[in-house]
């Protein structure tokens, strides 16, 4: 079990600590850093302190920022992985790899030395996190996606982006922007696994451990899926994904159409795309009377004509779901949180992400081909 966080948030040093840390700063920086969360000496915090002030960075969950590498590419992760088969002699071992490198390598040693399913979710939060936000978000999701054994999930690449953790009213077009430019950073990082799958499985010595990659963004964080898919060019695009997942998504309903050429390259990213929409999501209803010009959002109100991909594409209505998870005002409102407050949505996500054919997933009602209502 491994969950990394990839951030592009300032790093900064806090009093009184020797490490570098990420910032809660509304700033980004150009390229993602990466960590490593550390869970083994984890302990449940009390409610006494996580009122206290300093209920902060690392006193909330350990990480460790991973070095940088000292060389581009992926030749030395393929020399320390043959010299561990003992097919090449090499003096590096896997301290001497830093970033991704480190993280890929880490990746594939763990889901090739099992033959049980050992999947990994990409996950990109939405508006309203600072970086103490996201380190409570990321011991969520674990507990949600890594210990159920109804999950075939176990890592998580936790994408962290500078959204604002500020709840007045202009801070929703800051995260929009930091959305944008967060997603273009995200290109080069896809660009770097294709290039790591390219390096390392070239060499015949080496094959793919066969497990499962999926991608997941709730709310604004499709916002950074949309910028990164508005960069990636067609003829670059690799089906390097299983399973996507597109929660309560604040973008346009019209972003699989051909004119917007974003969504509409999902298709050739993955195996399967199912949309999560709740038709009373409070929050996606006042982003689009307040904040985006009355354009429908694709998470309250679907998407506008996905003829092309119905094959692929799946709209599956969560409306009458009941949050039974969670009980606080927040969600009993907002409509918006359907992966963490109700038991019937994670159940459902669960069987799509274990790949069963979407006809046969449990507790779902068909309204046509590929539109699905979860019933209790």
């Amino acid at each position: 079990m491994a969950v990394y966080i990839l951030s592009n948030r300032k790093i900064i040093r806090h009093k009184g600590e020797r490490v570098d840390s990420f910032s809660n700063e509304e700033y980004s920086i150009p390229n993602f850093r990466i960590a490593k969360c550390d869970f083994e000496n984890y302990k449940e915090p009390t409610a006494q302190a996580k009122k206290k002030k300093d209920y902060t960075n690392r006193n909330i969950l350990h990480y460790k920022l991973l070095s940088e590498p000292e060389k581009q590419g992926y030749e030395e992760v393929l020399d320390v992985l043959l010299s561990e088969k003992g097919i090449k002699s090499s003096p590096l071992t896997a301290n001497n790899l830093g970033g991704t490198q480190r993280m890929f390598y880490e990746l594939y040693k763990n889901m090739s030395s099992t033959k049980d399913r050992s999947d990994v979710l990409i996950f990109i939060h939405g508006y309203l996190y600072d970086f103490d936000d996201e380190l409570k978000a990321i011991l969520d999701l674990k507990k949600v996606f890594i210990d159920n054994p109804a999950s075939p999930v176990e890592h998580i690449l936790f994408v962290s982006w500078p959204a604002s953790g500020s709840i007045i009213p202009l801070s929703y077009f800051d995260d929009k922007a930091s959305s944008i430019n967060s997603g273009t950073s995200l290109v080069r990082l896809f660009y770097f696994y294709t290039q790591f799958l390219k390096d390392i499985f070239s060499n015949r010595d080496l094959a793919p451990c066969n497990q499962r990659i999926h991608l997941m963004a709730h709310s604004l964080g499709n916002r950074v899926l949309q910028s990164m898919l508005y960069s990636l060019k067609r003829e670059n695009i690799l089906r390097v994904i299983d399973q996507v997942l597109l929660l309560n998504a604040d973008v346009s309903y019209k972003v699989f159409e051909d004119s917007e050429d974003s969504f509409n390259k999902l298709p050739l990213l993955a195996n399967r795309i199912s949309i999560y929409l709740n038709r009373q999501d409070i929050i996606l209803g006042a982003s689009q009377f307040t904040k985006n010009i009355l354009t429908p959002r694709l998470g309250k109100n679907g998407p506008s004509d996905i003829a092309h991909y119905k094959d692929i594409v799946s709209v599956i209505d969560c409306t009458f779901v009941k949050d039974d998870l969670l009980d606080s005002f927040k969600y009993e409102v907002g409509n918006h949180w359907g992966y963490l407050s109700s038991s019937q949505v994670q159940k459902d996500i669960f069987q799509n992400l274990y790949g069963i054919d979407r006809n046969l997933i449990t507790s779902r009602s068909k309204d046509s081909e590929n539109v699905f209502t979860i019933i209790s």
